[in-house]
């Protein structure tokens, strides 16, 4: 009779085998417990239909009309509505504290000549406009394009 920590290794190997990740000591050993352990072979036939059928599985999406009846709903439009609003007011703190640090790190730095503190503030100068006007002209388009609620 095998001793318990002798099955709790051999379940080890056998998740290892079926999972392809055995090296090949541990691959020797597995097959070894195996050959003096009929009665565990039954067990790995067993796990690797398990593996075969849970490969093969996918879950079942809904329909189409699904998921334009969810969109069509106020409180999903809110509820995602408010999430973005809230991620972004996060974002906007957290960038604009990180630049302040930036920015003050860079100014203080006795060992920068001015001409790198220079470019490295219009860099982010420029990033930072850029940036806006690149939301500003998404936000502008999404407001005017008449057609956003066709589907493509």
């Amino acid at each position: 009779m095998m001793s318990e920590s002798e099955k709790d290794r051999f379940h080890i190997l056998l998740m290892g085998a079926i999972d392809g990740e055995l090296s090949e000591n541990e691959m020797r050993e597995f097959e070894r417990i195996r050959d003096e352990r009929p009665e565990y072979e039954k067990e790995f036939e067993q796990y690797k239909k398990l593996k075969e059928v849970t490969t093969r599985m996918r879950p079942k999406s809904p329909p189409v009309e699904v998921w334009d009846t969810y969109w069509m709903m106020v409180y999903n439009k809110i509820e995602r509505g408010i999430g973005w609003l809230l991620f972004t007011i996060g974002s906007v703190i957290l960038l604009t504290y990180g630049g302040f640090k930036l920015v003050e790190s860079v100014i203080s730095n006795p060992h920068l000549l001015w001409i790198v503190k220079a470019g490295i503030l219009l860099l982010m100068g420029g990033l930072s406009v850029l940036l806006v006007s690149v939301i500003r002209e998404r936000m502008f388009t999404y407001k005017r394009d008449p057609y956003k609620e066709i589907m493509r």
